[in-house]
Parts: structure tokens; C-alpha cells; sequence
């Protein structure tokens, strides 16, 4: 059965009939959402191994679709996933993009990038987390944008948070999972026992790669390099394999190479162990920043299984590129042409990332893989202007690298957040495609949750993408918000006439209507938004608000007002890490002692409620889930409101009328696990870690009315739930039903 025919019903609806009696997580070995005593009685499965029948999906899983999970014949069908990450690669470097419409001959040649794009989809209005790598890398890896991450600004090298990751969510779901590059994420530590957040503590079955940040700027781990800028520059790096430091073995090997042919054998290997499992690779090439060092050799010939980059694993020798001369070779097409050393370096580091990415979709096709693989293509953030040459000189424009755009890495207007990506699956991509919808990292977790049969946490800010990447079903709108706080300023480039030496300082960017609302050098949350419409104004040229088209100009001064409400409705001050206190390094932000504004409108005394059960390794988001019923209620009565006492869930709306301004405190104890959102703010997450304790969380608000949206879930026949808040003056209580009220809250959840 094809998942996306499932997608319509969305199988953990749970259209089959379960057994109640005992489900539930207290007494499951395998993790696989089914009790042991279930297992035995009712379902004659192993409850010692989640996937009982083989085929690839865990048995609760199997179940919540409907299907036997003894019965290896029928298989949900669910996909491969690999997601590829580039490291300060711009829109503008891909052929198929912007350079096969430069004139002349200096230019970059990407003829896997363009066919690649050919066969599948360009997401033309994607965007970063971030205009830096690490907090960019937050955003992806734990599904949330900015205002919500615990990585922001230059955190480099800061402990990814303990909660859900692409890892984690698709691991649940029985995927295999392998992580190859750069991480940068691990937290404080020398070694994986010591590094909180290491890649197999946050979802990954297989690590292979760079774990610091400034590890991943020189890309010869086992060699020195004297050409380096800096002694950082010109040393060899640790480089890690699992719980292993492997830099000793890994003499000539150059990093695109290496991860390339560890990503190949990696997928090998498990094809021809377990075929019937999907996997997840997410492979972070470390390039093209900033070394600009060259490869030993050439690529070699026949991409796929049996030529191109292999896995030797001999040390000295552990790929078959690891001969001849480090930094030695340039890549023909672009030697003689009168260019300088520095731009032959960068090309020939793109097009050999493009080799890279040719290769592994050939590898794909050989294991006969490729109509069930998803594979995404993206980079982190915009180009860089550097080069950790000793004596060199890197600009973006030598090739434009910033494409039809102004800005590059660290700034926050569409060169510097809106990135390279396309989407590749022969099966289900309809070839040729070119996508504008809005759409930012935080997205691939709901996606890829999707594409596996399992619901979002309800703790993802993001959107499935499946309707826009098959082009059936509605697409719901999703988020697009960015804060950043970096010195300086942009480039002043003689291409970049409209926001050349534009401060940076505290940035911020929002969609709304979508426009494109950014505004930099923050000194107070008064400051205006620039407004452009990016869909056609790709420079950023005419602020929209300043300069409105005739008879427009009150819709713009609205459109202001709104923006400026909604930065304040959509994010949290920035925290530390609460599962590992200490790990982040928290900065303020000139709006964070601003009240969240109240709404205005016609209301009933009451909430709404919808009712859903389902096996749920974590609170889904509901938004996605087809409920059981729905009905309104004048209270949190969960015992009361329950379809059923285990594997059941409740979504509460409405709007709470605080009483006064000030900042508030919300207090929930539960059973299983509960996430509040007011507004689209995370104000209560307590979902993942979940121990039955009380969980709390503040957000600062005007008086008057605010939506919300309360998620609740109970899994083992024990519902519970109280709902508190205080503030000054107001002692903890729980909230009152006077303060309980419902009108059209049908939006109240919603992550646009």
C-alpha cells in the first residue's frame, strides 16, 4: 500500500479497532507502541522486536495503518529519505539557477545539479533558519525556526536540544539513520561520552564526520596544510566514526570525497542487510566553505555502485581518491581562462560537490532504489566572502554567487536566507517542476514525519511539503520567520545598489500576505519593517511601505501593524536548554520585554474541543489528523472529553482573556504529555522527556483576549491534566472559566 495514497486519511487516525485494555508505553521492551502483554495475547507478535514481521515498519505502526503486523506481504511503502546539505553554497553557484544565464565563460558548470532539477523540482522560495550554519542547522534538525530554537545567533558548536530531530522522529518510525559531514551541534566536551549532544544522543544510528564547527573549515582531517590563513587552518582535525576518532587513517582523504564514499557504503551496506527498511542519510558536505582547498585527483569514472567514489577502508588508503598530492588538482574546464587562483579554487569545489551529488544519485539508480528514494538538495545559509588562505582574496562576486539577489551569508535579505533547493524522487516528482510557495527548514520534520506513516510532534513549527513535492493534495501554509544578531554590516559589492553596507546588528524577517517584512540594526521593537514583494522584487529594491503603490498605502500601514504584532506572537525569549542547563549561550533582543497584543473580536464563553485517538509515540500535531468528533466545552474536563481512557488525544481552542499586562506563567501536570501554544508562541512543551512532573513556561502579554492551543494526549488509561497560570498579583491557580473563550479560533493553531 502506497503512503501517499494513506496520506488522506492519515493512518494514525486509527481507523482500525484496537484493543484498549491494556495499550499503552508502560510496559513496551521493543518501543514499538504496542505493550508487551498486547503483543502475546492480542496481537501474537514479538515484544522483544519492534518490527515482528521484517518489512520495515514497527508493529504499532503497521496496526494504525490498518495492516497485520505479522504479515510481511503488505508493507505501508514508505520511502527512502536522504537530505544533503551544502555549506555556504549560494542560489546563485547552481547552473540550472542563475549561472547558465551569465553571459560569457566565466561561470560554474553543475550538470548533475541541472539534471537533477530537471528530473525533479526547485523549491525557489525556500529558506534557512538562519544566515549561519549552526542555528540554520538548529532549525533543521529540530523542526522549529528561531524564535523557538535554542541554537540562535552564532552559537557555534552549542548543544543541539534535547527533544525531537529528524533523527529521533524517523527513528521512532523504524527507520535506519546515519548522519555523514559536518555536525557542529555536539555542545561542551573532548569526546562522544562527553559531548551532550552527540550525533548517536539525538537520533542517529551511524555517525561519520566532522563534530566541531571549526573542525569542518579545513577538509584534509588527516593532513596538515601550509597554505592555511591561520594555525587552526593549517592542522590536521579530529574527525569521528561513531563513538571512534579515525583522523590517523584518513591520510589524502578529501572531505567531499570521503563523506561521498562513506555515504555510498553506508547505503550499501544496509540495502543488502536490511533492504526492507527504509533509511534516512542526512549527508552535511563541509564545502564550499571557506578553504577553497583542491581535491588529489580527478573524479573517478562511472559513478554508482562499481565506479566513482568508493570505500576502500584500508588505513592510509580508506577511499580510492586518497593518492597523489593533497590540494593538487583543478578541474580542466576552468584552468587557462585568466582566472585567479582563488575563483579556480571555488569552482572546482562546486563542481566536485556536484560529482558528489551525481554520483549518489547514480547509486541510487543502481541499487535499484531510485523510484523509492525522496532525496533533498539544499545549503545553509547564503554564499561567504572568505577564503582561509594565508595572502588570499575571495569576493561572492566572482561568479555571482549570491545569483539574482542581494545579500550573502549573515545578512538577512534574500542572498543570505534563500537557498539552492531541490527535490528529486522519480516516482512521485513530476519531472521539470518549479515551486514559489514559501516555504523554511523547520518544514522537513513534518515532511519526512509524513512521508514514514507517523505524526509532527506538535512541537514543529513547520508544515508538511508532500502536497507541494507530489503536487496532490492542499498545501497548507507554513511560517516563514527568521531572527539573527551579527555585527557589521553587508558587503558593500557594486552589484548590491540597493542594500550595500546595510547595517546587520539584530535582524528579523517575517512573512505576511506574502510579503516579506525584514528589518536590521534593531534598536527597538518601534522600528519599521522594510516590505517587499520577493516573488518579483528579487533585489529588495522598493520597500513597499515607504513607497506604496496608489491608493495602497493604508493596506501597507495595516500590513506594518501586523508584521509588528506578529514577530511578537510567534516566538519565545530565548532560554537555555532546560535538559541540559548550561549548554547555550543566551542573548537578549530589543523586543523581548515588548507584550505580546491582545485580539480583538466577538467571543462566547467556552472552548472548542476535538477528540482523536491513535497510537502516538509523542503529542501530535492535530492539525494533521482527521478528529474522532468535535463539540465545545466550558473547561479542561480531559476525563470527561475522552473518547476512550488509553491511546487517546484531545485538542482544546479558543482564547484566554487575561485580566492585566504583565508576564505570565502557565503550569501543566498531565498524564502523557501536553504542548500550549498561545498565539503560535511555544509557551509549555512538555511532550518530549515527558516524567508526569509539573512543566511551566511565560510569555509576556497585554490584557484582553489571546488564542490558544492547548494539545493534550493520554496513552496508558490514566488521563490527567490541570492547567495553571499567575502573575503578579495573581497568585498560581487554575485558570478560571470566566477566562475561557471561543469564536473563530479555527486559525489559532495554525503555523502561517
Amino acid at each position: 500500500m502506497s503512503l501517499i495514497k494513506l496520506a488522506g486519511r492519515l493512518l494514525v487516525t486509527l481507523t482500525v479497532t484496537l484493543s484498549v485494555a491494556t495499550f499503552g508505553l508502560a510496559d513496551d521492551t521493543d518501543g514499538d507502541l504496542l505493550s508487551d502483554a498486547d503483543e502475546i495475547q492480542t496481537y501474537r507478535t514479538n515484544p522483544n522486536e519492534a518490527d515482528s514481521d521484517g518489512d520495515g515498519t514497527p508493529d504499532g505502526l503497521e496496526l494504525a495503518s490498518g495492516l497485520a503486523p505479522n504479515d510481511p506481504a503488505k508493507e505501508l511503502g514508505r520511502p527512502n529519505i536522504i537530505f544533503i546539505l551544502a555549506d555556504d553554497l549560494g542560489y546563485g553557484d547552481i547552473g540550472v539557477l542563475w549561472q547558465n544565464s551569465i553571459a560569457g565563460t566565466k561561470k560554474l558548470i553543475t550538470p548533475n545539479f541541472d539534471r537533477m532539477a530537471a528530473e525533479g523540482l526547485i523549491l525557489n522560495q525556500h529558506y534557512t533558519g538562519a544566515p549561519v550554519c549552526a542555528p540554520a542547522r538548529g532549525t533543521l534538525l529540530t523542526g522549529v525556526h528561531q524564535g523557538h530554537c535554542t541554537i540562535r545567533n552564532r552559537d557555534f558548536d552549542n548543544a543541539l536540544e534535547h527533544n525531537h530531530t529528524l533523527g529521533s522522529t524517523l527513528q521512532q518510525a523504524g527507520y535506519a539513520t546515519a548522519l555523514v559531514g559536518k555536525y557542529g551541534t555536539q555542545g561542551e566536551g573532548i569526546s562522544p561520552a562527553t559531548w551532550s549532544a552527540y550525533p548517536t544522543k539525538r537520533g542517529f544510528d551511524f555517525f561519520h564526520g566532522y563534530v566541531r564547527h571549526v573542525d569542518g573549515h579545513q577538509h584534509y582531517p588527516g593532513n596538515s596544510w601550509p597554505l592555511g590563513g591561520s594555525e587552526s587552518h593549517r592542522s590536521p582535525k579530529e574527525l569521528y566514526e561513531n563513538d571512534r576518532e579515525i583522523s590517523a587513517d584518513l591520510d589524502k582523504c578529501f572531505t567531499p570525497d570521503l563523506f561521498t564514499a562513506r555515504a555510498k557504503k553506508w547505503m550499501m551496506d544496509h540495502c543488502a542487510a536490511k533492504a526492507k527498511q527504509p533509511f534516512f542519510l542526512y549527508l552535511a558536505f563541509d564545502t564550499p566553505h571557506a578553504a577553497l582547498q583542491l581535491p588529489t585527483t580527478r573524479y573517478p569514472d562511472g559513478p554508482g555502485t562499481d565506479g566513482g567514489m568508493q570505500w576502500i577502508g584500508t588505513p592510509g588508503h580508506m577511499i580510492n581518491t586518497a593518492e597523489g598530492k593533497v590540494d593538487a588538482w583543478r578541474h580542466p574546464d576552468y584552468v587557462g581562462k585568466g582566472w585567479t587562483d582563488e575563483e579556480e579554487r571555488f569552482a572546482t569545489l562546486v563542481r566536485r560537490m556536484d560529482d558528489c551529488v551525481g554520483d549518489l544519485l547514480q547509486t541510487l539508480r543502481d541499487l535499484k532504489i531510485d523510484d523509492n528514494t525522496l532525496v533533498v538538495f539544499s545549503a545553509d545559509n547564503g554564499p561567504h566572502d572568505v577564503h582561509y588562505l594565508a595572502g588570499g582574496n575571495y569576493s561572492a562576486t566572482a561568479f555571482d554567487s549570491f545569483g539574482p539577489f542581494e545579500g550573502i551569508k549573515r545578512d538577512c535579505y534574500e542572498g543570505g536566507v534563500r537557498q539552492p533547493t531541490l527535490a528529486w524522487w522519480p516516482d512521485k516528482i513530476t519531472a521539470g517542476r518549479t515551486n514559489n510557495t514559501p516555504s523554511q527548514f523547520q518544514d522537513w520534520m513534518p515532511t519526512f514525519c509524513d512521508l514514514a506513516g507517523s505524526p509532527t510532534p506538535a512541537r514543529s513549527d513547520g508544515v508538511s511539503l508532500v502536497p507541494t513535492l507530489t503536487g496532490n493534495g492542499s498545501q497548507r501554509e507554513g511560517i516563514v520567520y527568521v531572527e539573527f544578531n551579527q555585527p557589521g554590516h553587508a558587503p558593500r559589492y557594486p552589484e548590491f545598489t540597493n542594500h550595500g553596507k546595510a547595517p546587520r546588528g539584530n535582524q528579523q524577517v517575517i512573512f505576511v500576505d506574502g510579503y516579506k517584512g525584514i528589518r536590521n540594526g534593531i534598536r527597538s521593537h518601534a522600528d519599521d519593517f522594510q516590505i517587499y514583494d520577493v516573488s518579483h522584487d528579487l533585489k529588495e529594491a522598493t520597500n513597499l511601505f515607504t513607497h506604496s503603490p496608489d491608493g495602497q498605502s493604508a493596506y501597507f500601514n495595516d500590513l506594518q501593524q501586523r508584521m509588528k504584532d506578529r514577530v511578537l506572537q510567534v516566538r519565545q525569549i530565548e532560554k537555555d536548554d532546560p535538559f541540559d542547563p548550561g549548554s547555550d549561550k543566551v542573548e537578549s533582543r530589543p523586543y523581548d520585554a515588548e507584550l505580546v497584543p491582545s485580539v480583538n473580536l466577538n467571543v462566547t464563553s467556552g472552548v472548542e474541543l476535538a477528540t482523536y485517538e491513535g497510537l502516538w509515540p509523542w503529542v501530535p500535531e492535530f492539525d494533521e489528523l482527521k478528529p474522532l468528533s468535535t463539540d465545545t466545552a466550558a473547561t479542561f474536563a480531559v476525563e470527561t472529553h475522552l473518547s476512550r481512557s488509553s491511546d487517546a488525544g484531545l485538542c482544546y481552542r479558543g482564547y484566554l482573556k487575561v485580566p492585566a499586562d504583565g508576564t505570565w506563567t502557565f503550569y501543566a501536570t498531565s498524564d502523557a504529555g501536553t504542548h500550549l501554544r498561545i498565539h503560535q508562541s511555544q509557551v509549555i512543551d512538555d511532550d518530549f522527556n515527558h516524567d508526569g512532573s509539573e512543566a511551566s513556561g511565560e510569555i509576556r502579554l497585554n490584557a484582553g483576549l489571546h488564542p490558544f492551543t492547548l494539545y493534550y494526549r493520554t496513552a496508558d488509561g490514566k488521563p490527567a491534566l490541570t492547567l495553571q497560570w499567575s502573575s503578579q498579583g495573581i497568585p498560581k491557580q487554575i485558570i478560571p472559566d470566566a477566562c475561557l473563550f471561543r469564536g473563530k479560533v479555527s486559525h489559532a493553531g495554525a503555523k502561517q
